[in-house]
């Protein structure tokens, strides 16, 4: 089984790695062949799917998901590393992205013109295909570095995402949850996954910011070689839900899962999957067929692909669904208005 599951990581690296090499796609918005006895045929078509950087989940799924499409669909589909949430949007406002995994709590923000998003920022005009899983803050220090709570990050070297990551917003949200500003409360860097637990078991930082699914990699390769400390963010998920929406909850880190010794309430968020609104509709049709149709294949992957699931797919996203995502769903009874 350990060895399925590292040749299954092994696999989706390597496919990121000629994925980055691909041309960007320049025909999402093509329109599909005239409708006919048969089932319409995008052979061919390129897609460019944004996701994350090393060490988190985004882009082994995104991969995976690439290699499901091209194989299963016969398009050219590539998956693109990025900072993550915050440039996945942008990358899709400006046409240079066909699909972009992207959190909830910056979709909301990136249609809607806030935040981030904030003029001289434009608008995104974008919609979900999918909800897929749930992402679960991870505030990793070393055990024996006497941070126990995010209030005794203050002063701290501490690295908040990368810079147009979903991360960094959602950290700096937490930070002033809790009374800390993340410019001059704490001494902050904004690194990535890999880049972040790396400088936490050098001593380059004190502690780091990363939302992601369960396991993240960078966290549990990390945790095989240091002792660390998750830390709990329960006071912050009301706090937050108050001044930005309600996209947040509280999503539990299980016992064991990066050696801790017990549960860690962490506030989650969705995770979304998103297309330009004007993206072909049988197309996106497509798509989530071949999706759910192979599901077991993005299973190896990555186990978030478990939780691709009908039932929840359509629950959870704050922006609207695309009309090709809701003709799917309709398809399998499981859409509600």
């Amino acid at each position: 089984m350990r060895g399925a599951r590292i040749l299954s990581v092994t696999v989706a690296t390597l496919l990121v790695a000629a994925a980055c090499q691909a041309p960007r796609a320049t025909s999402s918005s093509t329109t599909a062949p005239a409708a006919t006895s048969a089932a319409p045929d995008f052979s061919g078509k390129t897609l460019n799917i944004v996701t994350g950087g090393t060490g988190g989940v985004y882009i082994l799924y995104g991969a995976g998901l690439a290699d499901v499409l091209t194989k299963k669909m016969k398009v050219a589909a590539s998956a693109q590393s990025t900072p993550a949430s915050v440039d996945n949007m942008k990358l899709i406002r400006d046409g240079k992205a066909d699909l972009a995994f992207t959190l909830a709590d910056t979709a909301y923000d990136a249609i809607n013109g806030k935040n981030r998003f904030a003029p001289p920022e434009a608008k995104v005009d974008a919609k979900t295909i999918a909800v897929m899983y749930s992402n679960y803050m991870h505030i990793v220090a070393k055990a024996s570095g006497g941070i126990n709570t995010v209030a005794d990050l203050k002063g701290k070297r501490v690295s908040i995402g990368a810079a147009g990551s979903g991360t960094e917003t959602k950290g700096i949200r937490i930070l002033e949850a809790y009374g800390l500003n993340a410019t001059t409360d704490i001494q902050p860097q904004r690194l990535g996954a890999q880049d972040s637990a790396d400088a936490l078991r050098d001593g380059k930082v004190d502690a780091f910011f990363f939302d992601g699914g369960l396991p993240t990699s960078a966290v549990s390769d990390l945790a095989n070689s240091t002792a660390i400390k998750l830390i709990d963010q329960s006071d912050a998920i009301a706090k937050m839900n108050s001044k930005y929406g309600n996209f947040y909850f509280a999503a539990k880190i299980p016992k064991g899962t990066y050696k801790n010794d017990a549960d860690v309430v962490t506030a989650g968020v969705a995770n979304l999957l998103v297309v330009p609104s004007s993206f072909d509709a049988a197309f996106v049709k497509a798509i989530l067929t071949a999706m759910f149709d192979n599901q077991a294949d993005l299973v190896l992957v990555h186990p978030e692909a478990k939780n691709l699931k009908l039932d929840t797919a359509t629950q959870g996203s704050p922006i609207d669904f695309h009309q090709g995502a809701i003709d799917y769903y309709k398809t399998k009874g499981v859409w509600k208005p």
